[in-house]
């Protein structure tokens, strides 16, 4: 039977599985914002303006998914 007890890899893992949950629900608030930017058919002003404002929370999102993923990684293969 396998041990019980919660190691810190578990932890990494863990971890890492739930910034990358948060990093995809982020990325996927970024689609739906400009999808429905792209929906009202707003002005060229306008949409640059909701792009400017959604480019750095879509970064964001990404990075925050891929170190989820890179923690995931890193606690399988130490743990």
């Amino acid at each position: 039977m396998e041990n019980a007890e919660t190691s810190v890899f578990d932890i990494v893992i863990w971890t890492g599985a739930a910034l990358s949950l948060l990093g995809l629900v982020g990325l996927i608030w970024c689609i739906v914002t400009v999808s429905r930017a792209k929906r009202k058919k707003l002005p060229d002003a306008e949409m640059r303006d909701v792009l400017k404002r959604v480019l750095p929370l879509n970064l964001g999102a990404l990075f925050l998914s891929v170190i989820g993923l890179m923690m995931v990684i890193v606690g399988i293969f130490l743990g």
